[in-house]
């Protein structure tokens, strides 16, 4: 059974990830229908960031996977050659 703790991170999470979401969604969706004078737009960085965040941010992932993996293998073998 998850603890109160656990419980409370999963909960803060889940509404970060829910708010994120839809921030982004109005970002790219509804927000090129609404005229640039209007005064919605103050609150969303330009389009062109819609693009560039979540590439940066997918490749950051992938380096700390790939950095994670590597660092595991290394350890693996290194206690692979102290039990030869």
């Amino acid at each position: 059974m998850a603890t109160a703790t656990d419980q409370l991170v999963g909960f803060g999470l889940v509404a970060f990830s829910l708010i994120l979401f839809v921030y982004y969604t109005l970002w790219i969706i509804v927000l090129p229908f609404i005229d640039n004078n209007h005064g919605i737009h103050q609150y969303f960085l330009p389009r062109e960031y819609a693009v560039i965040i979540p590439v940066v941010a997918g490749l950051l992932l992938v380096l700390f996977i790939g950095v994670f993996i590597v660092i595991v293998m290394w350890k693996s073998r290194k206690a692979a050659k102290k039990s030869d």
